[in-house]
């Protein structure tokens, strides 16, 4: 009680102020969105969000060996095929983006750990997660083309699958896929709680996967609900997942904080594009010290909860930490 209680007095001092820190950013805890193009020697910025690019796989592997050297531990794929279809069948192909991607990456880099993004809007002409009938996204046979999707990842080399569509049951047919072709030690990254977010805008120019028609709410969650968000993971991990997401990370740090409260697993959050493009725009407008705000929003991420974090800014945070 004051005046005998003084909390002023642990805040004077900034080696003090650092020992008592309660939450730590590092370099481990981020991973870095990329997204590879088909052809070489291409580097194309994304418009809506400025420093990303699209990589052709030459220079992609160039990046991955910067980011190695940076000490960020991992990076997840996001592929744009050269051709798509109505079922997304490059998904898969033992000769799809990604799965050259991958091998490429291995070759230069062993050590960097490989994520994959498992979905379909991608790689289907409509843009949409799964499989069609009519305007209805068919929920098992989606599933059924996405564990083969992980498998063809996995045979490529990649270290940890992470199935993003938000169909029922993926995550278990996922880990039987995997477990059937011998892959029993690759985790599985359950994009758990992806909500229906405005927040996906930049994203999808660089990843060219706006949806044709409608929208992706039958699917992915409302953003007003929380407790379906607990039933989710709690499904999620049932089925086999090693580590539960939420995406996105900073309109849904309560979220973050039940999940990891209720379950204690390895926790993930995803930093998207339009939190990553909103700093951006801000800081070029000269109205907020991007530096400052960008790793204030990481550590309120990691304050939440989150043991890893996928974001844009990994490479200037760990410039940084």
């Amino acid at each position: 009680m004051y005046p005998t209680t003084r909390l002023r007095r642990l805040r004077y001092n900034p080696l003090i102020r650092e020992m008592i820190k309660e939450t730590h950013l590092h370099k481990t805890d981020l991973i870095y969105p990329l997204f590879v193009v088909p052809g070489k020697n291409i580097k194309k910025e994304v418009k809506s969000m400025p420093g990303v690019f699209q990589m052709s796989i030459d220079i992609l592997v160039e990046e991955c060996k910067e980011i190695f050297q940076l000490g960020i531990p991992a990076v997840i794929l996001f592929g744009i095929p050269e051709h798509k279809d109505e079922t997304g069948s490059e998904a898969y192909s033992p000769d799809g983006i990604i799965q050259q991607a991958i091998r490429s990456i291995k070759l230069s880099i062993k050590d960097l750990v490989v994520i994959t993004d498992v979905c379909l809007c991608e790689y289907t002409s409509h843009g949409h997660c799964g499989i069609l009938k009519g305007e209805e996204i068919l929920n098992d046979e989606t599933v059924s083309v996405l564990a083969k999707e992980a498998v063809s990842h996995a045979e490529a080399g990649a270290d940890i699958i992470a199935p993003s569509d938000m169909m029922d049951g993926r995550v278990w047919a996922i880990r039987k896929a995997l477990d059937y072709k011998g892959f029993t030690n690759i985790p599985i990254m359950s994009y758990a709680v992806k909500y229906a977010s405005g927040y996906y805008g930049p994203f999808r120019d660089a990843a060219e996967s706006a949806p044709s028609f409608g929208d992706r709410k039958s699917h992915q969650m409302d953003i007003a609900n929380s407790e379906e968000a607990l039933r989710e993971a709690e499904s999620d991990i049932e089925e086999g997942a090693d580590i539960i997401m939420v995406k996105p990370a900073g309109a849904y740090l309560d979220v973050i904080r039940r999940i990891k409260d209720k379950f204690g697993m390895p926790m993930a959050a995803y930093q998207v594009s339009g939190e990553y493009a909103m700093i951006k725009a801000a800081a070029q407008n000269g109205w907020i010290d991007e530096k400052r705000i960008m790793i204030e929003s990481l550590i309120s991420i990691k304050r939440a909860g989150a043991d890893l974090i996928l974001t844009y800014y990994a490479k200037e945070a760990a410039k940084l930490l």
